[in-house]
């Protein structure tokens, strides 16, 4: 897949990269401080709550860039570079329960700041203990694994959790070490040929989506783990929305004409990809209903130098999960909990 560059992006319009200047930097790393010294934490309910408010003293190019890609939909993945955090304070954990809370204290409060303005910080109760913000590394045992915490094997395009219907509109990752510059991959709808799709098909209930291997921790054994029907494209036919995950997704059984729809869908996707690598401090923001992201293969070291992301998720309403919250400002959803009170 190529990289990102003016050509790229010429070929999948929804790709674009924002580099900040010094001086929007500094402007940046002055909000921070401010945050800083009022809050100790990112995930404290009072900072989300205010998050909207410290993101309008950024300067204008980032919140205009962001503004626009939730807004105007004019990009489906942004990249801000040269933002005001660097890597992490200490080497890359050898598992997400064993990271250190103060290595990432001011990368939380950017990563958030930025996600913010894409909607409202959630997480996930069947993910890292529920934790607001997710530690994406390599983990031993796990390298073949389609989920975050692979190496060895390329992590397949996908929506993120699209599994679920109260999936994020917008996920971010913050780069706190990537020596090994290893690429992501993108694919925007924009990318698509939609003459050549067929949409009447596409857009039907025909489709099985099911959790991926950390979901289905919580659920093996019971219906849930089957999957749900879904379309994989919704909205507007002329610029669709998307919901698939490549491994997870299958056509109901018997199904031919889904089949060959999705064979389809999967050879554009993975056929107009394109890669980006991010350096340490970069910000990748992707719409999650209208971009797919993977990531290349790596060997892992276990060492504290390999590969080190922290992710936010965000949705744009807050009240449409609230049946899987335990109240309404719980960010923490739990994706199954009807499956739980019903038994």
């Amino acid at each position: 897949m190529p990289e990102v560059t003016d050509a790229v992006r010429a070929a999948d319009p929804g790709i674009r990269e924002v580099t900040l200047t010094e001086q929007a930097a500094r402007e940046c790393s002055a909000v921070l401080d401010a945050v800083s010294a009022e809050f100790e934490r990112a995930d404290d309910p009072r900072f989300l709550r205010r998050a909207g408010a410290f993101a309008s003293a950024l300067p204008a190019e980032v919140w205009r860039a962001v503004q626009e890609m939730r807004y105007e939909e004019t990009a489906a993945a942004l990249v801000i570079r040269g933002g005001p955090v660097g890597g992490a304070d200490g080497p890359t954990p050898a598992h997400w329960k064993e990271r250190d809370p103060a290595a990432t204290v001011r990368q939380d409060f950017w990563l958030a700041l930025v996600t913010a303005q894409l909607g409202d910080p959630v997480g996930w109760s069947s993910l890292q203990d529920g934790r607001l913000f997710n530690d994406i590394l390599p983990i031993a045992g796990e390298e073949r694994e389609q989920t975050g915490h692979s190496s060895e094997a390329d992590l397949a395009l996908h929506i993120e959790d699209c599994f679920s219907t109260e999936r994020c509109d917008a996920l971010a990752l913050l780069c706190l070490r990537n020596h090994d510059r290893v690429p992501n991959s993108l694919v925007s709808a924009a990318a698509l040929d939609l003459a050549s799709l067929d949409l009447d098909t596409l857009f039907a209930p025909r489709f099985l989506i099911m959790p991926d291997s950390e979901h289905l921790r919580r659920v093996a054994g019971t219906p849930e783990a089957s999957g749900r029907l879904s379309p994989l494209m919704f909205g507007s036919r002329d610029a669709p929305y998307l919901c698939v995950d490549l491994p997870y997704t299958r056509p109901l059984p018997g199904d031919e004409r889904a089949a060959k729809a999705l064979e389809g869908l999967a050879g554009q996707l993975d056929g107009s990809a394109t890669t980006l690598t991010l350096a340490e401090g970069d910000l990748l923001l992707v719409d999650n209903y209208r971009a797919l992201h993977g990531r290349g293969t790596f060997r892992p070291r276990y060492d504290g130098t390999d590969r080190w992301m922290r992710k936010l998720t965000a949705v744009r309403d807050l009240r449409r999960s609230r049946a899987l919250r335990t109240g309404p400002d719980d960010r923490v959803i739990d994706p199954f909990a009807t499956l739980t009170a019903t038994g």
